[in-house]
């Protein structure tokens, strides 16, 4: 399926962390501290490469924890941590190790979630409670948990979200509802938060994260922009609604789609 922010499904595993810092200053507090879940591969890793290449300290979250240590141990001061952020007491235990490790929070960046595509008449309540745990709550959970540290350092949230949110292909029930949710769960969190901590979604429509094989000519020639996005394309967004540039923005929603859900198409 085209289009939309899909990120690689996994099986829930128990939460453990895994430190990786190349200069060895556990402790350190200079400069801005964020959480990027989802961070072991696609646009996860894109956001988490880029803040640490501007100077953040970043904790890379994310179910799958040896992706989640390639990541971080390419950065040069990072944590890894092993989390299934649709859970409570892991979101709970994820912002305790960031607040140990770095002793601030400046940032959450709420990335990661599941798919579970699949008809009406297979799609089970299970299936369905799964995804909108991963992919609706655990931002939930991750505002609630982490908001005394943001409004301590006036931080700020970013929810990725999906062009999905606006438009939608067969089977994508949960999904689709579920990041419906999280662009009004935006606003509300921004509302909610105002005036100490801004929150911002970003929705992205087809970033290539190498899962979907080789593009095609035609691939591109679709967008308006002239290509398929990039996970880079969604970081530089991510970054610049991080940053003190935006501080004027709060409850939005950027789309990055090169123009897709701009442009009318009929069969």
């Amino acid at each position: 399926m085209r289009g939309g922010s899909l990120p690689n499904e996994r099986q829930p595993l128990a939460t453990a962390e895994i430190f990786c810092s190349v200069d060895g200053m556990a402790g350190k507090t200079k400069g801005k501290v964020a959480i990027v879940t989802g961070a072991g591969q696609g646009i996860g890793a894109g956001i988490a490469r880029a803040l640490g290449a501007q100077g953040w300290q970043v904790v890379c979250a994310d179910i799958d924890r040896e992706s989640a240590v390639a990541v971080a141990a390419r950065m040069a001061d990072a944590a890894a941590i092993q989390c299934d952020v649709g859970s409570e007491v892991e979101v709970e235990r994820l912002v305790a190790l960031a607040r140990s490790r770095f002793g601030r929070i400046d940032a959450i960046v709420s990335n990661a979630g599941i798919g579970k595509f699949a008809p009406l008449s297979t799609t089970s309540v299970e299936d369905w409670n799964r995804v909108l745990a991963t992919n609706l709550t655990a931002t939930f959970l991750l505002a609630k948990t982490s908001a005394a540290d943001l409004r301590r350092c006036r931080g700020s949230i970013l929810v990725i979200a999906s062009t999905r949110a606006h438009m939608s292909e067969a089977g994508t029930l949960a999904y689709s509802a579920s990041k419906g949710g999280l662009v009004a769960l935006t606003h509300a969190l921004a509302i909610t938060l105002a005036p100490d901590v801004r929150v911002n979604c970003v929705s992205p429509g087809w970033i290539d994260t190498g899962r979907q094989g080789a593009l095609t000519p035609r691939d591109h020639a679709q967008h308006p922009a002239g290509r398929v996005g990039r996970p880079e394309d969604v970081a530089a967004a991510a970054s610049y609604l991080l940053s003190d540039a935006a501080g004027f923005v709060t409850g939005a929603e950027l789309i990055v789609d090169g123009g897709m859900t701009r442009k009318m198409i009929y069969a």
